[in-house]
C-alpha cells in the first residue's frame, strides 16, 4: 500500500498545475465533512453575503483587518 502511495504523489507532483489543483479539489471535497458544519457554513456565508450586500456591515482591507488582530493578541 504505501508504494502505491509513493507512486500515486510521484505521478500527481508530474501532472500540470491546473490538474494539480483540480485533483487537490476533488480530494478535500471527498472529504466526508459533516453534513450540519457544511450546513453551518454555507448558511453563514450567505448571511454575510446579504449583509454586504445590504450595506449594513463595514468592509475593512485585510491588512487593516490583520493590523488590529496583531494588536489585540500580542
Amino acid at each position: 500500500m504505501f508504494s502505491n502511495i509513493e507512486s500515486l504523489e510521484t505521478e500527481a507532483l508530474c501532472l500540470p498545475v491546473e490538474q494539480r489543483a483540480n485533483l487537490v479539489k476533488k480530494l478535500i471535497a471527498n472529504l466526508d465533512a459533516e453534513p450540519a458544519i457544511e450546513a453551518a457554513w454555507v448558511s453563514e456565508v450567505l448571511r454575510r453575503h446579504a449583509e454586504i450586500e445590504a450595506g449594513t456591515v463595514a468592509l475593512l482591507p485585510g491588512t487593516e483587518t490583520m493590523a488590529r488582530l496583531r494588536t489585540e493578541f500580542q
